[in-house]
């Protein structure tokens, strides 16, 4: 049973005074475990501010992607860092990016087109050079390489780590999420190399309604992540 909408119970959003925090009318926004939120940019406080007070009736949490992205860096992350870093490093062993199709042609280059310059960007920019193989047979990516990618993940303060964690995991590609990270490519890039495959079965084979709509929450959540990385410059 789907709990009961919560309906909005606020005249108006605002970033507070100090540039961090949030205000709901006159009361100051609060995590889901009662701490005082405070972001760590001005640039963020006022997107997420934006969030709130594009609320109509209800509040619908879905429609607050960089509020749930910064509540979880805040509330989740700190104690869940171990499995972030483990889920980055899982997906930098088998980069989607390094697993090419062996036919048909068409789509072999259009992997090559899309897929070989952001690794190259990734060879160029963060020294990590993963391996491209052919066929359905899994070749995990060279311990050098994933180390060096949970490293960078390591380094992050919370907030980056958990956007690029969902980076990594809606998109099935460490390098993707490093890239959108570091500005080397953008949300729509980003969501073209990530749904490649399934935007080529589409061209093939006909619309699919379920597929579509996976499609287009993919690409949501990849401008969120985008926004979410640049209020945190």
């Amino acid at each position: 049973m789907s709990a009961e909408p919560v309906r909005r119970f606020y005249k108006t959003a605002a970033v507070a005074p100090d540039g961090a925090g949030i205000v709901l009318d006159e009361r100051r926004l609060r995590t889901p475990g009662g701490a005082a939120f405070a972001a760590p940019t001005r640039a963020l406080a006022q997107a997420m501010a934006a969030e709130w007070e594009a609320q109509e009736a209800s509040i619908v949490p879905a429609s607050m992607p960089l509020t749930q992205l910064a509540f979880a860096a805040i509330e989740t992350t700190p104690r869940r860092r171990g499995e972030l870093l483990a889920h980055v490093a899982k997906y930098a062993e088998t980069d989607l990016l390094c697993h090419r199709a062996e036919t048909p042609q068409a789509l072999v280059n259009r992997q090559a087109a899309l897929w070989d310059p952001i690794l190259e960007w990734s060879r160029e920019a963060m020294g990590a050079a993963p391996q491209v193989v052919a066929g359905i047979i899994a070749a995990p990516a060279a311990a050098g390489v994933t180390e060096a990618l949970r490293g960078r993940a390591q380094s992050l303060d919370d907030f980056r780590l958990t956007a690029l964690a969902h980076a990594v995991g809606v998109s099935g590609s460490a390098i993707i999420g490093f890239a959108l990270m570091y500005g080397a490519i953008d949300a729509a890039r980003a969501f073209e190399a990530a749904a490649l495959d399934e935007l080529w079965s589409l061209e093939r084979w006909g619309e699919d309604a379920e597929a579509r709509t996976r499609l287009d929450r993919l690409n949501i959540d990849f401008e969120a992540i985008e926004l979410f990385f640049k209020a945190l410059q």
